[in-house]
């Protein structure tokens, strides 16, 4: 079984789920306090505007609440933006997150691809400005990107931010897991803010907060935005979902910790699979990406262990796959699984 998407383990009988790159560490406990805490406000109607949840994003990053779009994951909004926008001409960094394509397609948009290279590690290089010319009127990165994992530097997304706002073109920054890198906050398109900049972020990942669904849209332009939150449902985001993100929005400690704990286990597990002549290639992620000639999706879930099989991001095929950084116990677990895989 190929799931399209990490995480569909219903129907599995598997004891590791590496298929969803989540927060290791879990959901933050004043996180649970509080959705407990809420449960008898769950009869009425959420607030539309997400007004509390949206004022402590602006303080966090000092931006004006008209700027600042919250939604039903990260997902919602891609395909809201793109809704509302309506590109004719789009690129992306292939391999990547397929809802951006599947968006585009809703509307008829024409997507062109960007390989990154396998020999290159799959990094972004200043090649990919060349790409950027008049005639596009969006782009959609990852930074670190989704299925491969690398961030992309600070003088390439600098210089993005520049061409777009130069040739007028929409750049949709996906930062979904730049929480998990340390000194993130230094690669964010967030420090190049135009107007044509939108910068996506979630607590989905880096909060652990899958099935609550939060996510939210940082714009350059007040009137895009204002445009977009008009786009879609009106009630976009639950009352506990919105409880939940204004109480993780404290928690910055547990980003602190997160970040070094994933850098450790991350360093663990590249260098126990790459004993086994397992291609691993440079993540700054909570994830990693991997390859070997004999495919190896179907042999983990033998030993009850899912990952995330690579077949349908375009530019891979099945010689990949994608697992999280998870905890040690867990990371000791796949290692060990991964060894009697190939050394019998």
């Amino acid at each position: 079984m190929n799931s399209e998407h990490g995480g569909n383990s219903r129907n599995l009988r598997i004891k590791y789920d590496f298929s969803a790159n989540l927060n290791p560490l879990g959901m933050p406990l004043s996180v649970i306090n509080g959705l407990r805490d809420s449960i008898e406000n769950w009869d009425k109607y959420p607030d539309p505007n997400c007004t509390e949840l949206v004022n402590s994003i602006s303080k966090i990053y000092s931006v004006p609440n008209k700027k600042i779009v919250c939604g039903n994951g990260a997902d919602d909004l891609i395909f809201r933006v793109i809704r509302t926008l309506k590109p004719k001409k789009a690129l992306v960094a292939s391999p990547c997150f397929s809802e951006y394509e599947k968006a585009f397609s809703e509307i008829g948009c024409d997507v062109r691809h960007y390989f990154l290279k396998e020999s290159n590690q799959f990094e972004l290089t200043t090649d990919f400005l060349s790409e950027i010319t008049v005639e596009l009127d969006m782009i959609i990165l990852c930074s670190p990107n989704n299925p491969t994992g690398r961030l992309i530097s600070r003088d390439i997304i600098s210089e993005i931010c520049r061409l777009c706002g130069e040739k007028n073109i929409i750049f949709l920054c996906d930062e979904c897991f730049l929480d998990f890198v340390i000194d993130g906050n230094n690669y964010s398109a967030l420090n190049f803010l135009n107007e044509n900049i939108i910068v996506l972020k979630a607590f989905t990942k880096i909060f652990s907060m899958a099935g609550l669904r939060l996510g939210y849209a940082i714009f350059g332009s007040g009137e895009i935005a204002d445009r977009v939150r008009r786009c879609g449902q009106f009630w976009s985001v639950s009352a506990p979902a919105q409880t939940a993100g204004i109480a993780a929005l404290k928690e910055t400690e547990h980003i602190r910790s997160t970040r070094e704990f994933v850098k450790k286990e991350r360093i663990f597990l590249s260098e126990n699979i790459a004993e086994l002549g397992i291609k691993v290639f440079d993540s700054d992620a909570n994830f990693l990406l991997l390859k070997h000639e004999n495919p190896l999706y179907n042999a983990l879930l033998k030993q009850k262990i899912l990952v995330r099989n690579c077949a349908n991001f375009i530019g891979l095929d099945d010689k990949f796959i994608r697992i999280a950084v998870k905890n040690h116990e867990e990371n000791i677990a796949i290692s060990d699984a991964l060894r009697r895989i190939i050394c019998g």
